[in-house]
């Protein structure tokens, strides 16, 4: 069975959060990504979780986080599309990334939130790519985040759907055109 609960995925500064916002105005339901909001929560108490800080904090924050995110929007959105500003896969990539051991009850986990087996990537956009307070990674660092998005999500049986660079109008109406099309069916 497929669920249409939508991720779109990839590497830092490749503008999904831009086109989850453009989907939100278009009168999606949209998930936005727990890493950042992570990050200004532990920048603002001067927290550890912090990826620059404790790494394993951070990704577990981020886990608990979208899995809560997760289990409170499928309980309201019913058959309703909705489209996840990256999903609980990705805090296993960036572990990986990061050579850190993956938790046992984190895949498990991972294993039973249900998304649909097609996922949007973004490719790194280097004319986009902006560095800011939560996000300091270099680009080199953002390409090697989108490869390993893109390998965790393959070995888990996803098809990942590449997002074409433009501007965010076009990008949110290539997704819808692939919902429509059955491309992500």
């Amino acid at each position: 069975m497929t669920y249409p609960r939508y991720i779109i995925t990839g590497g830092p500064g490749a503008g999904k959060t831009t086109l989850l916002n453009e989907l939100q105005k278009m009168g999606f339901l949209t998930v936005p990504e727990e890493g950042r909001r992570i990050i200004k929560e532990q920048i603002l108490i001067n927290g550890e979780g912090l990826p620059w800080k404790n790494k394993m904090l951070f990704a577990r924050l981020m886990f608990e986080a979208s899995v809560k995110a997760y289990q409170e929007i499928i309980e309201t959105a019913g058959l309703q599309p909705v489209f996840f500003d990256r999903g609980i896969w990705d805090t296993i990539g960036y572990l990986r990334l990061e050579n850190i051991p993956v938790p046992e009850e984190m895949e498990i986990k991972a294993r039973e939130i249900k998304y649909h087996d097609h996922v949007f990537i973004l490719p790194p956009w280097k004319q986009i790519y902006e560095n800011d307070p939560e996000r300091k990674q270099s680009f080199r660092e953002a390409v090697s985040t989108f490869d390993r998005m893109k390998e965790i999500y393959q070995e888990n049986g996803c098809h990942l759907i590449e997002v074409p660079e433009g501007p965010v109008e076009k990008r949110a109406e290539f997704i819808l055109s692939c919902l429509r099309t059955g491309a992500s069916e």
